[in-house]
């Protein structure tokens, strides 16, 4: 559905507990901060490079085509527009009303329900591929684990991922130690523990294989701050807090790219478990 369980354009993560300044929200309100926000979220995301799909097809084991996907938290529709290009006969299952309505304006030709992943509005065995993209951590996994083995069909596979920032290049570290400040979180750690896939499902019942997908993309240094700003931390953050770290950021940020075009470069995390 929306945000990233680690740093991406250094948003922390929706499980981290509130720091010492009471700066990071519930998790709850967190989670509904999207569907206000839904336009400037379809906007401003990046999207995720036809590796990564290719890499679902490999460790899947099956093509797209032709292939019955389910896209869970599929909110404004980024990832699903990308199944459906593919060939897969997707359905697109969001909880957010204004998240859902945004789909709707967006891919008026591809399915949607409304739903959540702990409690899916589909069938026995009936879907090839379960899809979570920025979505898995806002599930409770003692109950979306169970759903995702009784809707995938025998040898049916459930796909996470999630775009994190690739903390190897200086000057995205240094923008996730300024976030990290700010929130008082530890933004390495976060994205180290999202990495983890026995945390994908304590349970386990699932056995996940991990794949990284390196990619990047040039935004205008606008795009890049309203990103930024489209992650839940900042959408429930108090106006004039969020307003004055922006325009902090945009500050250095023009010191490492005084031409204004921002190359955000990212790690595709991507986990995929097949159903025996």
């Amino acid at each position: 559905m929306t945000a990233s369980p680690s740093p991406q354009a250094s948003s922390p993560s929706p499980a981290s507990p509130s720091s010492a300044h009471g700066s990071v929200p519930l998790h709850s309100a967190r989670a509904h901060s999207f569907n206000a926000a839904a336009a400037q979220y379809a906007a401003n995301r990046p999207s995720y490079p036809p590796a990564l799909l290719d890499a679902v097809e490999e460790l899947a084991g099956r093509p797209l085509a032709g292939a019955r996907v389910a896209d869970i938290g599929a909110g404004t529709g980024i990832a699903t527009a990308l199944l459906h290009e593919r060939g897969a006969e997707v359905l697109a299952v969001e909880p957010g009303e204004g998240m859902a309505a945004q789909f709707r304006r967006a891919h008026p030709r591809i399915p949607i329900v409304r739903g959540n992943g702990d409690a899916l509005p589909l069938a026995d065995a009936s879907a090839d591929l379960l899809t979570y993209a920025q979505a898995w951590h806002w599930t409770d996994t003692t109950r979306s684990v169970p759903e995702a083995l009784r809707v995938l069909r025998p040898g049916g596979a459930l796909a996470l991922w999630w775009n994190t920032d690739a903390l190897d290049i200086e000057w995205i570290a240094e923008a996730g130690r300024r976030v990290g400040r700010f929130f008082g979180i530890d933004v390495p750690a976060e994205k180290q523990r999202a990495a983890r896939t026995d945390l994908a499902d304590p349970s386990g019942r699932l056995h996940f294989i991990r794949r990284e997908v390196r990619w990047s993309r040039r935004v205008p240094l606008d795009t890049h701050l309203a990103n930024i700003a489209s992650h839940s931390v900042f959408l429930v953050c108090p106006e004039e807090r969020k307003t004055a770290f922006l325009a902090a950021e945009r500050d250095h940020l023009l010191n490492v790219f005084p031409d204004g075009v921002v190359e955000e470069t990212y790690d595709v995390l991507l986990l995929v478990a097949t159903k025996p």
